[in-house]
């Protein structure tokens, strides 16, 4: 027998059994409830317009809640953006979406249908404010916009939100002193190409794959959106109180930005639901979205900057008593 191994006697490998089986019991009761049935029924879950950021996250995420929970159907929900999603959720149209801080703040000024039924579950990442033109357009700032054709996007739609507000904090009104056009991050960048409109706003995370063909030809752009633009803006009133001044990163279109970062704004996203929906199942839904940050991160890069020490700060929101249930059992 060998004197490096030697074999346990039965009294002690018993109590050696039991803590590894304490161990895995608590690995498992960390990633899905030990011995709970999963919630199942039908949830719909409110998304973006085609190409953006939103929409591929809700589809990545229906694909990992299935793994966790096969009993439950999602059903995703295209829509214009961040305001219709608040509003759906609201209402009752829909049970979960992701929204920006600046809507979900508007909506609840506005004392917007069911606003006080809003919760939060978790936040996510940050999208970062986009003006793009053509490569050689005279636009050299967000000024230069005067008596321009703009895709601002949406009606209802976050971008539209954050355009308005930048245009009018350059002293643009974005009603008369430029050509708006209803144009999105699925239709924008062919506008753009096709010399439709002069420029486009989008707001998403980094990268946004709805632009990477444009990008990939050098074909666009970016105009900066300046610190002094963002002090504007933040004195503008409450609700613009959740930007922040920062940059597009070197990284996230290398062949446009050529090793440059782009000043702009930032708003963070926030995964919400309302006080009505299944507490357990909001418990298991907060659970996939924290454990499946890496696995919807390989793909969407923004999904990679949830992190569990930021996700419970979902303010304008409260936390859903599902979410705050499953941040308490995982606090050290």
């Amino acid at each position: 027998m060998s004197k490096v191994f030697p074999r346990l006697g039965r009294r002690r490998a018993l109590p050696v059994a039991a803590a590894g089986a304490v161990v895995l019991g608590l690995l498992l009761w960390w990633l899905l409830p030990l011995g709970e049935k999963p919630p199942s029924g039908t949830i719909v879950f409110s998304t973006g317009t085609a190409s953006g950021v939103y929409q591929e996250y809700g589809e990545r995420l229906r694909s990992e809640l299935a793994k966790d929970m096969p009993g439950l159907k999602v059903k995703l929900l295209n829509s214009a953006g961040s305001q219709e999603n608040v509003q759906r959720v609201a209402t009752g149209k829909a049970d979960f979406t992701i929204a920006a801080a600046d809507a979900v703040e508007r909506y609840e000024l506005e004392h917007g249908s069911g606003a006080g039924r809003l919760r939060g579950v978790a936040r996510l990442y940050d999208d970062y404010a986009h003006l793009i033109v053509r490569s050689g357009s005279d636009i050299r700032s967000v000024a230069d916009l005067r008596h321009k054709r703009v895709a601002t996007g949406l009606p209802h739609s976050g971008v539209r939100l954050i355009a308005d507000r930048v245009l009018r904090a350059a002293g643009i009104d974005p009603h008369k002193d430029v050509t708006p056009v209803a144009d999105g991050i699925d239709t924008g960048p062919e506008q753009l190409r096709e010399n439709k409109i002069d420029a486009f706003f989008w707001s998403g995370g980094l990268p946004t794959k709805g632009l990477m063909p444009l990008a990939q030809k050098s074909a666009f752009m970016f105009v900066p959106i300046d610190n002094d633009l963002v002090t504007k803006l933040h004195s503008a009133g409450q609700e613009t109180r959740y930007y922040r001044a920062t940059n597009i990163p070197e990284s996230a279109y290398p062949a446009v930005q050529h090793g440059t970062e782009v000043p702009t704004i930032a708003v963070s996203n926030i995964l919400m639901t309302r006080t009505d929906v299944d507490p357990r199942l909001t418990e298991w839904v907060t659970r996939t979205v924290i454990k499946s940050r890496d696995g919807i991160g390989a793909h969407v890069h923004s999904a990679q900057l949830v992190d569990l020490r930021t996700a419970i700060y979902t303010d304008p929101l409260p936390l859903q008593e599902g979410a705050r249930r499953y941040y308490r059992s995982v606090k050290p």
